[in-house]
């Protein structure tokens, strides 16, 4: 495998790494500076994932219209300083409004992700798009599984111990990706920088205008804020559910990535050449909804744990949609599209934390109606049946 390839699926699973070796540990940690209280600690969880996710709305296409215009290098190498940093200020903080701080400076410089799907686009034929940007879903799998695991495990050093880890993990990538990562984008392709397709709402007309997108990017939309349930609530449902404890809530993670790995590195395409990416992205997006019915009821730990990495079947549905996008964009506008998804999707994720984190505390709070901390997951399967009632309409349009 090329270094440069090896370096951008490096860098999405330390993004991985750095977001599950903190899950298992958040619910401690808010606690920890906010004062006891399970419910409580989910809602301001939800916050902070919010406030991460509007700054990726308002900074993303800005992001990717600088990585058209400069390059994918600078873009790549300087998130990953400042996530290096962040992670930092996030291990030393003592009080909530730090916490708040390091999510906004996080989600103004999270470029790692989109541009890496912007650099592996640079250097796919178009029939092999959808299957890169498995092998980088294949790589964010294995960084949940290496990541809550660990995260987990250095929880028995305290809270902020998986912080200082994510840190150290994103400085050692920084000096990789400095030694060996060409540039991809030449003169042919690049892209003077301008104001009004860096910011969100112009980056989303120009990308919004192409054929065929304007449903694609609805789908994601929807999509993104259904599948946000994982994060938003899953270190809070685990022990409302289970009675769960933050090792065997990164191990449930692991097994999750674990599932992920296998689908899109190993499955994702002999499944694109059985079905097709239309018919692929419902089959994903079917199995979706039949998951979240059933971690909406299961009540055994030991079975959603058995048959986590089977949920992850329906991870199938991103890559498929993407390369279906990214294959409408030209080659001097992968990153602007890279960009406008993350846009898109950020908005999914500043509403789907709130969504996800109220409907957890309606149903677990002491005033709670019913007892059912699985309700988020039935709110997720109904958005997923509107997501491919969306797409069903709209596919006769690509």
């Amino acid at each position: 495998m090329p270094l440069p390839v090896l370096f951008i699926l490096i860098t999405v699973v330390i993004d991985a790494m750095g977001i599950g070796l903190i899950l298992p540990v958040m619910p401690d940690l808010i606690q920890s500076v906010e004062g006891p209280g399970l419910a409580s600690a989910a809602l301001w969880g939800g916050l902070l994932a919010t406030i991460f996710a509007a700054m990726q709305f308002l900074f993303g296409p800005m992001i990717g219209a600088l990585s058209d215009a400069y390059g994918r290098r600078p873009v790549l190498l300087l998130a990953l300083g400042v996530m290096a940093l962040d992670y930092l200020l996030m291990a030393l903080a003592h009080t909530i409004w730090l916490l708040i701080l390091g999510r906004i400076i996080g989600g103004i410089t999270a470029a790692t992700q989109s541009t890496a799907s912007a650099y592996m686009a640079d250097i796919s034929k178009p029939h092999e798009k959808a299957a890169n940007f498995g092998l980088i879903g294949a790589a964010f799998g294995v960084g949940f599984v290496i990541g809550p695991m660990l995260g987990g495990a250095l929880a028995n050093w305290g809270e902020r111990a998986p912080f200082y880890a994510a840190a150290l993990l994103a400085a050692l990538n920084l000096g990789f990706g400095w030694l060996i990562l060409p540039e991809t984008v030449t003169d042919r392709i690049r892209r003077p920088f301008t104001l009004a397709r860096a910011n969100p709402l112009g980056a989303l007309r120009h990308i919004a205008a192409l054929p065929g997108l304007a449903p694609l990017l609805a789908v994601s939309f929807i999509y993104t804020m259904a599948f946000f349930v994982y994060p938003a609530i899953w270190a809070y449902y685990g022990q409302a559910r289970f009675g769960w404890g933050p090792g065997m809530i990164g191990l449930s993670l692991g097994f999750f990535g674990i599932g992920i790995a296998i689908v899109q590195g190993l499955l994702m395409k002999p499944i694109l050449r059985v079905l097709g990416e239309r018919n692929t992205v419902i089959a994903g997006l079917a199995v979706d909804v039949g998951v979240f019915i059933f971690l909406g009821f299961v009540t055994s730990g030991w079975l959603a744990l058995a048959l986590t990495p089977l949920t992850a079947l329906g991870s199938v549905a991103g890559p498929a949609l993407q390369g279906i996008m990214s294959r409408r964009a030209a080659d001097n506008q992968q990153g602007e599209l890279q960009g406008v998804l993350t846009g898109v999707n950020a908005i999914a994720t500043i509403i789907g934390p709130l969504l996800m984190t109220q409907t957890f505390w309606l149903f677990t709070a002491a005033s709670a109606p019913i007892y059912l901390p699985g309700a988020p997951f039935l709110l997720a399967a109904g958005l997923v049946v509107l997501a491919v009632a969306v797409f069903m309409r709209a596919r006769t349009a690509f």
